[in-house]
């Protein structure tokens, strides 16, 4: 059952309805010229010195050839339009074959144009090529104002003569003429200079540019190399006086950096060597006394003592001594987390087989033993995964204790911090653990990161750069 239904609005619902005009928003793109412009610094060089040369250069060439070719194709075609028009007129005069006849000759010498009457063809035809170029335009205009009356004119056929069509009376009457009496043959030539100079300037600039910023190349492929350990012995200086200038400074600072370590290895070696004779007769001492409790208590800070050396060495001591050799990442897991599970602790191992790394072994060894030891201090669960992640390794380890807070990631680094608010288990070491662990994973080019477990606790995530599989590799560390 149909009914009818009054819908009425009250003003102020109108009002509320009332919408104002419709208004279309776009989004605003925001395009700034260091997001468009290269980065690198070769073909930076290259744009500062090709665009301005190259603006400059079509420039001259649009304003020549547009000012030169108006006024030359003007000056031509008015004096073409010259000679057809009186062609055009004697024929008027007296349209009778014989006088096409004579009007022919006198076209062919001395004005040196070919003359036909096309009686029932059309003004225009089909052209060899559809487009006409610019001279074309700045002809037909200049003809038809000389011969003030509707023009064809063609030059995109190849050959040596341009058609010109121009109706009369009678029919169409078509003129061929010499393509040099209707265009300047100076422009084309200007152009193949003009094209010629600018692939001359880019070849020399490509080749000047190059020269200058492979050094610098170099010198940055030196300087990554140093700071990851590497040898960069063959670097060679050279290019412009202020790119020898940094070269000769860095390696003089190199220099100083292996020296500087040299000596604070062969220190910390004899100090050592001083610190442990006195902790071994301490300890031979120790063992033929008459053990009691406060015995144990000396005894175990007889041990904190040498664990404290032991990390100092580690510390400061580095892996220069060793040479970089591809190591298996599951091999190398596997017998770090050997003696942490004798000690006691649950670890889980979810590694990918087949991921290599080009590293110290013993130095990477050491961190990953402080990072699993780490997290077996404070959790009652570890659990170590390694996979690649584009082209990198990622070793994870995490645990399932109290944590750390976020804002005391970095914190956690610093060297002789424990955070012993957060992480009240661990009573051993002088919280070096974490120091040395991201000081060997940089001297690897990777880095140490914390976050939050899935645990519940703390990851530790070792990142470091992927090593071919085609290496083979090296044995595990022992």
């Amino acid at each position: 059952m149909e009914s009818d239904e009054k819908i009425s609005a009250s003003p102020a619902s109108l009002e509320r309805l009332d919408c104002g005009p419709m208004r279309l928003s776009f989004p605003r793109i925001r395009v700034r010229l260091r997001d468009i412009a290269p980065k690198g610094l070769y073909w930076r060089s290259l744009l500062i010195i090709v665009l301005p040369v190259a603006l400059m250069q079509i420039i001259l060439t649009w304003v020549f050839l547009d000012d030169h070719w108006r006024a030359t194709s003007k000056r031509m075609s008015l004096s073409i339009a010259a000679d057809v028009r009186l062609l055009i007129e004697l024929y008027e005069r007296n349209p009778t074959p014989a006088n096409f006849a004579e009007i022919q000759r006198w076209a062919a010498n001395p004005l040196q144009m070919d003359l036909t009457l096309d009686a029932a063809g059309p003004l225009s035809r089909q052209r060899c090529f559809p487009l006409s170029l610019v001279v074309d335009r700045y002809m037909i205009e200049s003809l038809q104002e000389g011969l003030n009356r509707d023009v064809f004119y063609d030059a995109s056929c190849n050959g040596p003569q341009v058609e010109i069509r121009v109706p009369i009376d009678e029919g169409v009457l078509v003129v061929k003429t010499k393509r040099d009496r209707v265009q300047a043959r100076s422009g084309p030539f200007f152009i193949m200079w003009i094209v010629g100079a600018t692939a001359l300037l880019l070849t020399v600039s490509i080749a000047f540019i190059r020269n200058q910023v492979r050094p610098i190349e170099d010198l940055a492929h030196a300087m990554e190399r140093f700071g990851k350990g590497l040898s960069y012995k063959g670097f060679r200086i050279r290019g412009a006086r202020e790119v020898r200038g940094a070269a000769k400074s860095f390696n003089a600072m190199a220099e100083r950096i292996t020296r500087f370590i040299d000596q604070r290895a062969q220190l910390l070696a004899g100090v050592s060597h001083d610190l442990r004779t006195p902790i071994t007769r301490l300890k031979l001492q120790f063992a033929m006394m008459q053990q009691t409790p406060e015995l144990d208590a000396a005894r175990e800070d007889l041990a904190d003592m040498e664990r404290t050396i032991d990390e100092y060495l580690a510390f400061v001591g580095g892996q220069t001594a060793e040479t970089r050799s591809a190591v298996s990442v599951a091999a190398l897991v596997e017998e770090t987390a050997g003696p942490a599970a004798r000690g006691g602790a649950v670890i889980d191992l979810d590694l990918d087989p087949g991921l290599m790394v080009s590293a110290h072994p013993q130095a990477l060894k050491r961190c990953l033993a402080n990072l699993i030891d780490n997290a077996a201090a404070h959790g009652d669960r570890v659990r170590v995964s390694a996979r690649r992640e584009g082209a990198a390794i990622e070793i994870a380890v995490e645990d399932d204790g109290p944590g750390i807070p976020a804002e005391l990631y970095e914190d956690a680094f610093r060297p002789f911090s424990r955070l012993d608010e957060t992480r009240t288990r661990n009573s051993k070491g002088v919280g070096l653990g974490l120091a040395i662990a991201r000081d060997v994973a940089r001297n690897h080019g990777g880095d140490v990161l914390l976050s939050v477990s899935a645990l519940g606790g703390l990851r530790a995530c070792l990142r470091l750069p992927a090593q071919p599989q085609t290496i083979a590799p090296a044995p595990a560390p022992v």
